[in-house]
């Protein structure tokens, strides 16, 4: 009874009226540019993604992130192109499909200006209100003239028309160090005509966009504006002017509703704040939107790290907005208000902001983000149970369990060590990467929900596995650290990431820190041991830092080293190492000059990946059906294995994750979805 009444005065459930359209509850995903589109534009796998949103009780999902309404506005992230009126049809899909689940739909409407490139797309040269170089898009725009001006607000009123035909409920601009922005901002805008100077110059250009797109969407379709409530570091406009600009937006009868943030997306460090991840706080910018709220009289959206239902209901009902974006929460699970309101919110796959959507576009632990049409997030039941057996419960072993059994299966699961993890276990006790073994510990949940059996501290033999007469076996045993023994020597006086975290040490000498992957694996590591005051000396043989990370952690890893004054040295090639007294001497080869260099430091640890754990797959190969074989095509299209005619009467036999090749989390687990889904 409690939980019926808590359910029903739950503020996440209130509808919401805005203007002509009713919000069934309060929860939303904000737009943004996951890639999936094909000739700019929204493809089946776009369509899918947001439709499992609005079938999982979402209340709205705008899409459409930095959509294009002129062609110069180059494409730099995979976004829709709205400058013609091919893109209506595909918006009308959307809308369609989205509202056929009781759900609204929007788009985001923009000009990038100088924060794209004249390479990207059309090759066409880039405008912005002064000659302006953004540091990360790194493109050299051009001043606009007045027919620049007129043209591009034509063009904000055409998308605005394709969206309303298309049947819309809404619209956003994006102003935040987009085109609207820099006219807003006296860093780059250094115009002395009528749209520089004043801030009521600045703006004049974005509420002429406004305006047109108001036109455009007529009584029935809602129009709002994405801003910042201020810059954060780096501040080029200052807070009070931002609320000067609000007020003038909201009292301007253009605008139905805001969608705040906080800070700029223009440079490295900006923008890893303004998407935080695991090294900020949850909802780090919820206290200075409630703030700006106060004096608004309009619709207040938000989002940026509400990963949790606590802070969602809290923002709600204290007012601190009117629509909660839950958008990387989405991405990991689609279905939370349907969750909510069938009081499973402890089954609610968990966002660990891990911003492996932001880089990689997919989520980091849900494999059918993108792949909706292959591995839907709808696990279809087998047309037989079988009996299968899973070896390693790390996080693909564990998805492998999870899947299949779901589907219907029997499954036993065999884990080495007293609980569950493997890999993943050890990077969660970096205090930056805690939120991890959200990872683990959601699946161990969903394990004790289907009746798995996980028999821990059992190191599975070829025998204990047969014993069960399985009719699948699932190898997923990992790797062990690759610590370059078959370069430096068996007895090279080396150490790997993994007994650092094994043992967390108290700082202590000085330590050379070998990355040989520049994966965030060996980064936040570095960043650990930079953060604990340890001496370091950090060596990759890429040429920076970092290479294959997140462009939202890097910098604030690089900002940590650069702290501790830690010794950064790309393009080095560690050949040999050895036992100098109690130190070691490193030597190592310049990539590119093949000059020598020897480094001495008390202790060198080396991050090198995994090599696979695969002793017991070679040993059950040859007495299983298939050898051991999976057919790749078979594997990425999510289909039944073929196996052999006349093949021994046993078990198949598949290996997934580290045990194939060193990878991440999230290939591990695809590997697990793809072979269990088929089985």
């Amino acid at each position: 009874m409690a939980l019926i009444k808590m359910r029903k005065n739950d503020p996440l459930l209130t509808p919401l009226t805005i203007g002509p359209l009713v919000l069934r509850n309060r929860v939303m995903s904000t737009s943004h540019a996951l890639g999936f589109v094909n000739g700019a534009m929204p493809d089946d796998r776009y369509k899918d993604y947001h439709e499992a949103k609005a079938r999982g009780g979402i209340a709205l999902t705008m899409f459409g992130g930095s959509a294009s309404v002129s062609p110069d506005s180059g494409s730099v992230f995979g976004q829709i192109d709205l400058n013609s009126d091919a893109v209506v049809p595909h918006l009308a899909e959307m809308a369609e499909r989205i509202h056929g689940h009781g759900a609204a739909a929007m788009c985001q409407l923009t000009h990038l200006g100088g924060r794209s490139h004249w390479r990207a797309d059309n090759w066409l040269p880039t405008i912005a209100p002064s000659r302006y170089r953004e540091p990360r898009h790194r493109g050299f725009a051009r001043a606009m003239d007045r027919a620049d001006i007129d043209r591009v607000v034509r063009d904000f009123g055409e998308a605005g028309r394709r969206c309303r035909e298309a049947g819309l409920d809404g619209v956003e601009l994006h102003v935040t160090s987009h085109l609207i922005g820099q006219f807003w901002s006296p860093e780059v805008n250094q115009r002395t005509d009528d749209f520089g100077g004043s801030l009521e110059k600045r703006c004049r250009f974005g509420l002429m966009a406004l305006e047109a797109v108001r036109e455009a969407a007529g009584d029935g379709m809602l129009v709002g504006i994405r801003m910042a409530v201020g810059d954060g570091e780096q501040a080029a406009l200052p807070d009070e002017e931002y609320a000067e600009i609000a007020r003038l937006h909201d009292t301007s009868g253009l605008v139905d509703f805001f969608n705040l943030s906080h800070g700029r997306i223009d440079t490295e460090i900006g923008l890893s704040n303004y998407m935080p991840g695991m090294h900020l706080a949850l909802a780090p910018q919820l206290a200075a939107v409630g703030k700006f709220k106060s004096f608004l009289s309009r619709p207040v959206f938000h989002a940026a790290r509400i990963n949790d239902l606590a802070t969602a209901r809290h923002a709600i009902s204290e007012g601190l907005v009117d629509m909660v974006g839950m958008t990387r929460a989405h991405i990991a699970d689609p279905e939370i208000v349907a969750k909510i309101e069938a009081d499973e919110e402890e089954r609610i796959r968990p966002c660990v902001g891990a911003t492996y959507c932001s880089w990689q576009r997919r989520c980091i632990h849900n494999v059918s983000v993108g792949n909706e049409m292959t591995l839907p997030h709808e696990i279809a039941p087998a047309e037989r149970a079988r009996r299968v057996v899973v070896v390693g419960a790390g996080p693909g072993g564990l998805e492998a369990a999870r899947v299949a059994a779901v589907r219907g299966h029997h499954v036993t699961v065999f884990e080495a060590a007293p609980e569950a993890g493997g890999q993943l276990r050890l990077a969660a006790r970096m205090p930056r990467r805690r939120d991890l073994i959200g990872i683990v510990d959601w699946r161990v949940a969903e394990l004790g929900h289907l009746g798995v059996e996980i028999r821990y501290n059992t190191y599975a033999e070829a025998e204990d596995i047969e014993a069960l007469a399985p009719d699948v076996v699932i190898l997923a045993t990992g790797g062990l650290p690759d610590t370059l023994e078959d370069t430096l020597g068996e007895d090279a006086p080396v150490g790997s990431v993994w007994e650092l975290l094994e043992t967390l040490p108290t700082p202590s000498g000085d330590l050379l820190f070998y990355d040989a992957v520049g994966t965030v694996a060996g980064a936040s590591v570095a960043e650990m041991l930079a953060e604990s005051g340890q001496d370091m000396t950090f060596v990759t043989p890429d040429d920076s830092f970092g290479k294959e990370m997140s462009y939202l952690e890097r910098p604030h890893v690089k900002r940590a080293l650069y702290r501790a004054g830690t010794a950064i040295h790309p393009d080095l090639r560690l050949v040999s190492c050895r036992r100098s007294g109690n130190r070691v001497t490193a030597r190592f080869v310049n990539e590119y000059t093949g000059a020598e260099t020897e480094i001495e430091a008390d202790r060198l640890v080396i991050e090198r990946g995994t090599y696979p754990l695969d002793e017991l797959f070679f040993e059950l190969a040859p007495r299983s059906r298939n050898a051991g074989a999976i057919d790749p095509a078979a594997m990425a299209a999510a289909r039944p294995q073929p196996v052999a005619q006349g093949a021994a009467d046993t078990f198949e036999l598949y290996r997934i994750g580290d045990a194939v090749s060193s990878r991440d989390v999230h290939a591990a687990m695809l590997d697990a979805n793809r072979i269990c889904r088929a089985i």
